[in-house]
């Protein structure tokens, strides 16, 4: 089961793996966290300051995509239980007419 850290505490793990004369693996020992993991934190944190790779992904970016991604299958969810009312409507108005 994987750990969740604080976003406080992956910005401080991030700015201690840049500017210590330490590799990444090493201060992710020091730290207690995975090397996977803040090599991870350590390669978002650059493209959310416009350091990555072209067409990668800012966190913001990451984050409102979740929500509309989300938002689009609760909406079709809508639209399949509203596709269903009128027939159920008009089996109700068959049996009370």
């Amino acid at each position: 089961m994987s750990k969740r850290y604080t976003a406080e505490f992956k910005r401080d793990a991030v700015a201690l793996a840049l500017s210590s004369e330490k590799t990444v693996t090493e201060v992710a020992r020091d730290l207690g966290v995975s090397p996977e993991g803040l090599r991870g934190w350590v390669k978002q944190a650059k493209v959310d300051r416009s350091e990555g790779p072209a067409g990668a992904l800012t966190t913001a970016e990451r984050e409102e995509l979740v929500r509309l991604r989300r938002k689009v299958r609760e909406q079709e969810a809508t639209i399949e239980v509203l596709g269903k009312v009128p027939m159920a409507a008009l089996r109700v108005g068959t049996v009370a007419g």
